[in-house]
């Protein structure tokens, strides 16, 4: 029984987190482009489940700079994929970065990289407290260095 449990409430949290990030992105594009899509959503709550489960698999013990960068590396790589899906082919132009500098196909480019690492933080922070509070996971410590 005891099994069950644990896998319950993990199911719980998974949920958890990717709806709240999913919720979370999703109205930020509203807010800052006035609209979005429902693979944003998705996207999203990935991130936010990664920004939490990377932390806690490692116990909070790395710097956030070693966080950020493989929650950026992972959250680039999504976002490669789910443009290749939903822009080239599906032909749904979600978004293109063509005419942003250091670009790749119009589907990832290093200036939203930089800006989202600051939503990755975040994404951290909230993650990690939230499990904590809510979960009863392990409390998370965050270093700098």
């Amino acid at each position: 029984m005891d099994k069950i449990k644990r896998t319950s409430k993990k199911i719980s949290e998974y949920l958890f987190f990717w709806t709240l990030g999913g919720s979370v992105y999703y109205l930020l594009e509203i807010l800052f482009r006035g609209f979005s899509h429902w693979s944003m959503f998705v996207l999203g709550g990935l991130a936010l489940c990664f920004c939490t489960f990377q932390g806690q698999s490692m116990g909070w013990s790395e710097p956030l700079w070693v966080q950020i960068f493989r929650t950026v590396i992972f959250v680039t790589a999504l976002e490669f994929t789910t443009g290749i899906i939903v822009n080239k082919w599906l032909h749904l132009y979600v978004w293109d970065y063509s005419d942003q500098p250091f670009q790749l196909w119009g589907q990832i480019c290093v200036p939203f990289m930089i800006l989202f690492s600051g939503l990755i933080l975040l994404g951290i922070f909230l993650g990690g407290i939230l499990s904590h509070h809510i979960y009863r996971e392990e409390k998370p410590h965050f270093y700098v260095l």
